[in-house]
This record gives C-alpha cells, sequence and structure tokens, in this order.
C-alpha cells in the first residue's frame, strides 16, 4: 500500500538546463536522498523563519547552515543560490523535483502571488504528515502479522535443519511406512542441510531483483495493477487514492491554484494508472466546462459518496472546502476498516501456525508410534 510522493515527470527545459548538484545526486540510487522526512522538517523551519520576518533568502541560507547531511544541504543551497539569482522560490523548488512534488511547486507559486508563503507552508506541512501518518498506520496495521511470518518461518527452519536430523536413523528401519508428510520433511531437511548456502545466497539475491523491480516502473505497473484486482486490496487501495487525490484538490483549490494545475498536482501524487486516467477525463471535463462532477460520475470505481459531494460542492461553490470534508471522512473510515481486518489477520495467523506446527509434529509422533507398536 505503498508509499514516497515524488514527482517523476520529466523536468522542464529550465530544470534541465540548470544542471544543479542536488538535482544530480538525488537520482542517484546509491546516495541518500532528500525525503519526505526531511522536507517536512525544511517546510516547518522556513515557515516559522518567515513568520518571524527573516528574508526568504535568509531563512534558506540559515536553513542550508543548519542541514543535517550532503543531500539536505545540497538541495537547500541550491534553493538559495537560485532565490538569490532573481528565480522565484516556485521555480526554484521545480529545479530540485526529486525532493519537492508538483503539488508543493504548485501551491507555492499560488502562494508568491498572493504573498501569503507561510500559511501555505503550513498547510504543506500538515498534508505531509497526513500522508506519512497514512503510511505509518499502514507499516503498523502489518508489522505484526509481518512478524509472525518470520518468526514462523524461522521456526520451521530451525525444527528441520536441527531436530528432524536427529530422527533419522531412528526412522530409517520403517522408511516405507514413514507418513508422506514425514518424508516430504526429510527431504527439505536434507536439502536445507545440505545446500544452506547457495539458499541462502540465492533467496538473499532474489530478495534484492524483486526489490530493485518493484520499485521501477515495470513492477509498480504490475503492483499497480494487482492493487486493484485483489478482493481485498482493492477497496482500501481505491480509498487510499481517493484520499490523496480529495486532500490535493481541496488544498490546491482553497489556495488559488486554477484548477487545470491543480488536477496536474494530483497526477504526480497519485500514482496509480486508473486515477492518472481518471485525471486525464477530469482535466478534458474542465476543458470543456463541464466540470469535475460529471467525470466524478462517469468513474465506477469511486465510492458513491465522492461523487455526490463532489457535485454539492460544484454547485454551492465550496468545492475545495467539500473536497477536504470527503477526503477527512474517508480517511477515518479507512484507518477503521483497517484495524478491523488487521484484528482479523491476527488470529488467521496464529491458526495457520498451528496448522503449521501440528503437521510437523504429527509427522514425528506418527513414527514414533509406529515404531513403539513393532517393538511391543
Amino acid at each position: 500500500m505503498a508509499i514516497e510522493t515524488r514527482h517523476l515527470a520529466a523536468p522542464s527545459l529550465e530544470s534541465a538546463s540548470s544542471g544543479t548538484p542536488a538535482a544530480a545526486k538525488a537520482q542517484s540510487i546509491f546516495t541518500p536522498r532528500f525525503g519526505g522526512r526531511d522536507r517536512m522538517f525544511f517546510t516547518e523551519r522556513l515557515a516559522l523563519l518567515l513568520e518571524t520576518g527573516t528574508p526568504l533568502h535568509g531563512s534558506l541560507e540559515i536553513l542550508a547552515a543548519q542541514a543535517g547531511g550532503p543531500p539536505q544541504q545540497e538541495v537547500i543551497e541550491g534553493l538559495a543560490q537560485d532565490v538569490s539569482t532573481g528565480v522565484s522560490f516556485a521555480d526554484a523548488l521545480r529545479r530540485q523535483p526529486e525532493a519537492f512534488p508538483e503539488t508543493y511547486t504548485s501551491l507555492v507559486s499560488a502562494a508568491e502571488r498572493g504573498a501569503f508563503l507561510p500559511e501555505v507552508l503550513k498547510r504543506l506541512l500538515e498534508m505531509d504528515e497526513n500522508r506519512h501518518e497514512l503510511r505509518s498506520t499502514v507499516v503498523g496495521a502489518l508489522s505484526y502479522p509481518a512478524f509472525l511470518v518470520v518468526f514462523s518461518a524461522a521456526v520451521v527452519v530451525f525444527v528441520l535443519v536441527v531436530v528432524f536430523p536427529k530422527f533419522w536413523d531412528l526412522f530409517s528401519s520403517i522408511a516405507d511406512e514413514l507418513p508422506i508428510t514425514t518424508l516430504f520433511l526429510m527431504g527439505a531437511s536434507e536439502i536445507l542441510r545440505q545446500h544452506w548456502l547457495p539458499l541462502l545466497a540465492g533467496g538473499a539475491a532474489a530478495a534484492v531483483v524483486i526489490g530493485r523491480w518493484a520499485r521501477g516502473p515495470a513492477g509498480a505497473a504490475v503492483v499497480d495493477r494487482l492493487s486493484y484486482r485483489l478482493p481485498l486490496v482493492r477497496g482500501f487501495a481505491i480509498e487510499y487514492h481517493t484520499i490523496q487525490f480529495l486532500r490535493v484538490m481541496g488544498l490546491s483549490l482553497q489556495n488559488g491554484v486554477p484548477m487545470m494545475e491543480a488536477l496536474g498536482s494530483c497526477r504526480s501524487v497519485v500514482k496509480n494508472e486508473r486515477f492518472r486516467a481518471f485525471v486525464d477525463r477530469l482535466e478534458n471535463h474542465v476543458a470543456e466546462g463541464r466540470g469535475l462532477a460529471v467525470g466524478f460520475q462517469e468513474a465506477d470505481f469511486l465510492p458513491p459518496l465522492a461523487s455526490q459531494m463532489v457535485a454539492t460542492g460544484e454547485e454551492t461553490g465550496s468545492l475545495a472546502r467539500v473536497m477536504t470534508r470527503v477526503a477527512e471522512f474517508y480517511e477515518r473510515e479507512w484507518r477503521k476498516r483497517l484495524s478491523a481486518v488487521t484484528k482479523m489477520i491476527e488470529p488467521a495467523m496464529l491458526l495457520i501456525m498451528g496448522v503449521v506446527v501440528g503437521v510437523i509434529v504429527s509427522s514425528l509422533l506418527l513414527p514414533i508410534f509406529k515404531l513403539s507398536r513393532a517393538v511391543g
């Protein structure tokens, strides 16, 4: 379920020609990056400095001097250098697309035009904090089931490698009468003991390859499609992307970002093929003067309430506020459903562990019972 939001589109000609070292460094796989936490820290301190009356360029210089590491320092120094040459703050941010997504730069651009930059920075901080909290909720919900899976796998490997070999000599006299589960586990034990190094190296290599593939465009597209096809995951994925879309749209429109620019920002935030196609249709409807409600009604995968509330917001002229309220509502419901599903997963995992332990124990005990009867 995801998730760091970065602008993946190709940078503008101005950005490409700038050739800032920070941008080049951020694109490397093997170097630290200016991540979401860095952006939140930067936004919070910049808003505070601007509120105290410190000029923008001076604030950036202060933040660059206080940066915690090379990625943060290089990004902020690049911003300060661009601003000192007369470039607007929004354009300077656009030259750092790996650090600041399009939503961020669009809102800053609107804030510069309206002279309310500190207020918008606070809103951006809240949006990043909400996104981070949602991601932490997912990680927290899946951490215990993941621990159970890893622990169970470790116990099974220990039993196969340490316990089962001690019974092989004992069971050899009745090898033809052993249950199929015992024979299977004995074979697995032999393979693990004799080929543990190649298996370990192959597993580690496969994990690295799969991880990099999943983070790449092809892997992300496959994961994206699967998230909308799996029955249980599909509902959570749709609601999660709906929350992100509505929150970005509401915040953008509320702070004076034009409709088409706000929709473009959503395309970079919600990295899902179906949602991006949905945004494309919305842009066409807006360009034709039909509004957003028609596009929402045509999207059958969206929750009905979202379509109804967007139509109401357009009719009453309070679209930004309605979108923000709907995003907050769906976020509360999403958290409740995730908590309920997590509570269901935990006993299911314990049941599976019990079945695995039962199979292993029976595979050991049944041959022992046969031996005892034969001796008796």
